[in-house]
């Protein structure tokens, strides 16, 4: 994935530093969006996984909308270019502050995710001389077979509102007139890999509409969520999200009646495979039982690993020699500051660099600077060809 005339430009930058390499995300985008386009969909990247400037750039001119989950993601999404009139947002806990936000920058959609949060919409927007579209995220009970931190469509998670809410919501809206109720929001939970869970999630909102439609209460809007998972094991040989598998599967269960607009929110799928995590070896620490590579980079800069016990696959790219094992760990003051245990790498050596693959997604985006630590900047692959 790292070519060597990369790998060989990388000596001269100090570590750690993420890089993107923009042609592949290019390559992805291009495929994502002639699918959206063969089956009339709509999309609103996830700004969460990467609000990188150059990445939003290229997204927004493959003419995909933002999704936002803070105030201040509504006002990048707005600053960087994409049309209000294509930014949806989602969230359990949206302040005043925040709503207002958005309502002043004239979005498009509001997920709504509990009964008090439409009634505050609707006052906000009262006080303002606004209406505000919006669209509820229902909990639809889904087990998304994934880490529990990244689930979200059980009953147990905080996420969306649960069917036996539903005519509170229809009684509400009854109410409200600064509110207009435009369709659903599902989103069922991250790195999904097993295309039976998103099959499902269709047949499900299927019957969470149609109590909907039964009430009276037309549905316009299926806002299908993301979720898509990528391949961290093996990134080189699967360097594209398998979004043929993805939209085939949605297409052959979603109902969608007619006039209605499907929406999607991708994110990780679309931008974790572009970036890696360049770190150099400091010190090779040889133990009776094992051996340690200790990297510059830490847990500061890709959280990942620590917080989810997340895999990334790591290569030494400065040598071919024979593999090793290694436990390989950065230099933070936590025992959770590891990235693998027991991982076979080229021989390695100090002042080695070492990729962090796979790391486009909920990395830079997700960065600190615990023990005080240094940003990790970004380089990008289009600088390097100059």
């Amino acid at each position: 994935m790292i070519t060597k005339e990369q790998a060989d430009a990388f000596g001269a930058i100090e570590t750690p530093f993420y890089f993107y390499d923009l042609d592949l995300l290019r390559e992805t985008l291009d495929r994502y969006a002639a699918l959206i386009a063969r089956y009339g969909y709509n999309a609103h990247y996830a700004l969460k996984a990467n609000a990188d400037d150059r990445i939003l750039e290229i997204i927004r001119d493959h003419g995909l909308g933002a999704d936002c989950v803070s105030g201040n993601e509504v006002k990048l999404a707005v600053k960087s270019g994409f049309d209000p009139k294509k930014i949806v947002y989602a969230g359990v806990g949206k302040s005043d502050k925040e709503i207002r936000t958005a309502l002043r920058a004239g979005i498009f959609c509001f997920n709504c995710e509990s009964v008090p949060e439409i009634r505050i919409i609707n006052d906000l927007a009262a006080g303002m001389g606004r209406t505000a579209q919006i669209s509820i995220r229902v909990n639809p009970d889904i087990d998304a077979h994934t880490h529990r931190y990244i689930s979200t469509g059980l009953k147990e998670n905080k996420f969306g509102i649960s069917p036996w809410a539903f005519q509170d919501v229809a009684d509400l809206l009854a109410q409200c007139r600064n509110v207009s109720f435009i369709g659903l929001h599902v989103h069922v939970g991250s790195q999904i890999t097993e295309m039976p869970v998103f099959a499902l999630t269709c047949r499900r909102i299927e019957e969470l509409q149609q109590w909907f439609i039964d009430h009276g209460i037309p549905v316009r809007n299926l806002n299908l969520g993301g979720g898509l998972g990528v391949n961290y094991q093996d990134p080189a040989g699967e360097p594209v999200a398998r979004f043929e598998d993805y939209f085939d599967t949605i297409h052959r269960n979603l109902v969608v009646r007619p006039g209605q607009q499907v929406h999607f929110e991708p994110g990780r799928a679309l931008v974790a495979q572009c970036g890696h995590l360049i770190s150099r070896v400091l010190y090779v620490k040889a133990g009776r039982e094992k051996k340690f590579a200790i990297l510059d980079a830490g847990m500061n800069d890709l959280v990942r690993p620590a917080l989810y016990q997340a895999y990334h696959a790591i290569e030494n790219l400065s040598s071919s020699k024979r593999k090793l094992r290694y436990d390989v760990v950065g230099p933070v003051c936590e025992s959770s500051d590891c990235w693998g245990k027991n991982r076979l790498l080229a021989a390695c050596t100090r002042g080695d660099l070492v990729a962090i693959h796979s790391a486009g997604a909920y990395g830079q985006v997700m960065a600190m600077r615990y023990n005080q630590r240094d940003l990790a900047k970004a380089v990008y692959s289009d600088d390097l060809k100059k």
